[in-house]
This record gives structure tokens, sequence and C-alpha cells, in this order.
């Protein structure tokens, strides 16, 4: 019975999503967004740093605290902080894809990308004013810190620093909001009171929903999307009103067949090449 409540429920919301207006910029690398990331690096030393005020990508963060249920939050943060600022008119936010895509073209992975002299050159490829990169560490007692900084590309230096602290995971949606407003701060932006009060609505209430959320996201990255789908469906499951899930399974019930063969076989190259270098 509540598998049946379930799908008609799923049917619904898909349907809404298709008729509603999102700020969902899509989670899958597509062969579109690779090629992006192919020709980006090619043009490298002609690129120049974008002066449009307010462009901002967020890094992926650094799990320090030696807690490895943690480390889906190192893309899992990026992905909440994205979420909410691009609700803010006067920032110009990066899309996670195309991170990711340079991510995979340089051959970086999570580890290298979060090394501070890494970011200045991600910036420039990403065409970014300014990056936001953080770590997560482990605070005193049983607290932990989101720490995070703002960095100008231009200039390779940081111009300030935010901070959320609490207990993980209970208190991680308020860290994370604590985060976005201080950014904001930074930023020098003036918010109305309701743009205050939309990015004060958590992306969920349900921290399984999440976590099965950015399993997706890990499987969906993999070319997974069978297994990526059905990590959506769970997080579904434990929050219905869990937009960013729904949206999820839409866009990957929507890619060709081709497509997914093409995503899949583009990561096994990765792959393949990744088990070289570590051989070498």
């Amino acid at each position: 019975m509540r598998r049946k409540w379930f799908s008609i429920l799923l049917t619904f919301t898909l349907i809404w999503l298709v008729l509603t207006p999102s700020l969902w910029a899509g989670q899958v690398i597509t062969q579109e967004v690779k090629l992006w990331a192919k020709k980006a690096l090619q043009q490298e030393k002609t690129l120049k740093t974008t002066t449009a005020p307010n462009t901002l990508a967020v890094l992926y963060f650094h799990n320090q605290t030696g807690w490895s249920k943690l480390d889906l939050l190192q893309k899992g943060l990026t992905l909440m902080l994205i979420t909410d600022l691009s609700k803010i008119k006067e920032i110009n936010i990066l899309e996670r894809v195309k991170m990711q895509a340079l991510v995979e073209e340089l051959g970086f992975g999570i580890s290298g990308l979060v090394k501070a002299k890494t970011f200045p050159r991600v910036g420039r490829l990403l065409g970014a004013q300014h990056l936001v990169g953080g770590d997560i560490v482990k605070g005193k007692m049983e607290n932990f810190q989101l720490k995070s900084d703002l960095l100008k590309v231009s200039t390779e230096r940081v111009f300030g620093q935010a901070m959320a602290e609490g207990k993980l995971l209970s208190e991680l949606f308020r860290m994370e909001k604590d985060l976005v407003f201080k950014i904001i701060k930074l930023l020098k932006i003036e918010l109305l009171s309701k743009e205050r009060k939309e990015l004060e609505k958590p992306l969920t209430t349900s921290t399984e929903a999440l976590f099965y959320f950015l399993q997706g996201i890990k499987h969906s990255d993999w070319g997974d999307f069978d297994k990526a789908k059905e990590s959506h469906v769970a997080a579904l499951n434990e929050d219905p009103d869990f937009v960013l899930a729904a949206e999820a399974i839409q866009e990957i019930e929507s890619l060709s067949l081709e497509e997914k063969k093409a995503c899949k076989s583009e990561r096994n190259r990765l792959v393949r090449g990744l088990k070289r270098k570590l051989m070498r």
C-alpha cells in the first residue's frame, strides 16, 4: 500500500515539476559539459578572468574530520550552497556540473580540487570572479565547524572567511544556513526580507533524505544512473517534499539511452586513465 501511494505521489510530483519553473541546473555530467571542459583546458592560456560582478563558483569542501560518513558532504555542502546562493539575483552562480567536468578532465579528484593551490587555476577556467572553498573540521567536544574562504580570482587573495559551528548531523541544516548568510554579507549584498525568508527554507527536513540524495549525485557523477535513480527515489521516500530529489529523477529519466551509454563509456575511459597513472 505504501509503495503504491509513493508511486502515485512521485508521478504527480514529476508532472508538477514539468509545469513549474526551477532553479535546478541539472546534475548529470553531459557530453556537452565535458566538451566545454576540454575546450576550456585547450584555451587555458588565452582565457581571461571575467569582470562580471559576483560571478561565483563554490568548490568542494574538504572533510578533515576523519569521519568517512561526512565525505558525502564534500560535494553535498557545495550543492546546498549553490542551491541557496542561486536564489539571489545579484549573484551569478556557476554550475556544479562544470566544476565536476573540470575535475575529471584535470584528473584531480576531490582531493586535488580542495587544495588551495589549485583554486586560482580552477577559478580562471570556470570564468569566476570569486571562489568559495571550505573545510569540515572537528571542533571542541561534539561540535564540528564548517569553515569557508572567499577568494578573488584576479588577485589570488582571500578577502573573507565565514564559519559555522554546531553538532553534525543534527545541526547541519542550521550550520549551512549560517554559512550562506555570512557569505552573502562578505559579498556585501543586502537582502530583501522576502529573499531572506526564502533562503531560510531548508533544502529538506531529513538528514536521511539528504544523504540518499547525495549518494545519488555520487552515482550520477560515476555514470551509474540506475543506482542514482534508486538513491533519489529513496530520498523522496524519506521526504516527499524534497524537490531536488524529484528533479534529479526527472533529469535521469529524460536522458536518452545513447547519452547514458556515452556517459558510462567516458567514465570507464577516465577510470582506466587513473589506473594507468597509479601503476606508474
